[in-house]
């Protein structure tokens, strides 16, 4: 399969080990990862931040278990933001959780496979519509992984951005009371998620544009100001990988629009 190159100048975002153990919390304080020791993973999460998400991929699964967080994460993100075609996208995020499914297994307590496997199925949700993704039984599948995410790593603002897409989707699509009564989503949890997220994470992109997308699929068009500012807050965030700089770009697209 090939991969579609990172947009921008992979030099505005090159990381020896040394400036990325300096910077490490800093861009991981989204996903609650722990700096690795092992020269090699060190080299795939170099790629990661820098762009090249095939280098970090392949360089993780040649790790094997040890590897399979950044190789998910590097697809996931990639998968969202720069792959083009539906099927191949959909290929990413199936591939994802099923080595998410092996890292549980082999790992219980490791947040990471449960974390991917619920972005991943939420995002392979979006490609299939929601609406068939719910008549699957996907969002009690993503419901656990996110409860066992914030269970074992409860300051990862990545997973608390995630539950509220989740109640924001579910809201979105079926209603607040059959949302409320079926599937025990409530659009002031969903809310309260999101300012957790943005508490925990307070120089977060994704979280703003995500927040803005839920106000939006909670009340419509009478939460488009607020949305819209969300938006703004989240354009000039300062990116420190490539991963945040395709977040900054979405914001600005948005707004372009």
């Amino acid at each position: 399969m090939t991969w579609r190159k990172f947009p921008y100048p992979a030099s505005d975002f090159h990381y020896t080990p040394e400036s990325l153990k300096k910077h490490w919390s800093r861009l991981h304080i989204g996903d609650a990862e722990k700096i690795p020791h092992n020269d090699d993973l060190l080299a795939a999460w170099i790629a990661f931040h820098g762009g090249n998400f095939e280098a970090a991929c392949r360089i993780g699964l040649k790790l094997g278990l040890d590897g399979y967080t950044v190789a998910n994460k590097a697809s996931c993100i990639y998968a969202n933001y720069l792959e083009a075609d539906k099927n191949k996208k959909i290929r990413f995020f199936e591939d994802v959780s099923e080595r998410c499914i092996e890292q549980q297994k082999a790992d219980p307590n490791g947040a990471s496979g449960y974390y991917w496997q619920a972005y991943a199925l939420g995002r392979y949700s979006q490609e299939i519509s929601v609406l068939a993704a719910l008549a699957q039984g996907i969002a009690s599948k993503i419901k656990h992984c996110l409860e066992m995410t914030i269970k074992l790593a409860p300051k990862h603002a990545d997973a608390y951005i995630a539950r509220g897409v989740y109640n924001a989707e579910i809201i979105d699509k079926v209603g607040p009371v059959i949302a409320s009564l079926t599937y025990g989503v409530k659009e002031q949890d969903g809310i309260a998620m999101f300012k957790h997220a943005l508490s925990l994470n307070p120089e977060s992109a994704i979280a703003r544009i995500e927040y803005a997308n839920g106000l939006v699929m909670f009340q419509g068009k009478a939460k488009m100001g607020e949305a819209l500012a969300l938006y703004r807050e989240a354009s000039v965030c300062v990116p420190m990988d490539a991963m945040e700089r395709l977040d900054v770009q979405l914001a600005l697209d948005e707004l372009e629009e």
